[in-house]
């Protein structure tokens, strides 16, 4: 089987890493560039495959037609019943409203 071209060279993937100030040693970094290079195969062969002008873009290949499809359900707004039990299980709300703990956050320079 021959190799694969591999769009990312060590040498590429070696600056990407300085840049993103990552911490990998030889085996990682082999593997992940590997992997890239293996995901950038799978999408030149997907840009590969010949897809005939005017095809409409989709999900998946079944259309959706009313002869297909199940009738759309109509959205109901209820109230929940259990609100006391679910603000007695939070560590803290104010007015009926939980109140969560900020995400610590550090800033980039």
């Amino acid at each position: 089987m021959p190799k694969k071209e591999e769009k990312i060279t060590r040498e590429i993937f070696d600056r990407l890493v300085e840049l993103a100030a990552l911490a990998l040693d030889d085996d990682e970094a082999d593997y992940i560039r590997k992997e890239l290079n293996n995901q950038l195969a799978a999408i030149d062969e997907l840009a590969a495959i010949d897809i005939p002008d005017g095809t409409q873009p989709a999900s998946h290949g079944v259309p959706y037609t009313d002869e297909n499809s199940q009738a759309l359900r109509l959205d109901k707004s209820r109230q929940c019943g259990a609100v006391e039990a679910i603000l007695k299980q939070a560590p803290e709300h104010k007015e009926r409203y939980i109140i969560v703990p900020d995400i610590p956050h550090t800033t980039l320079e």
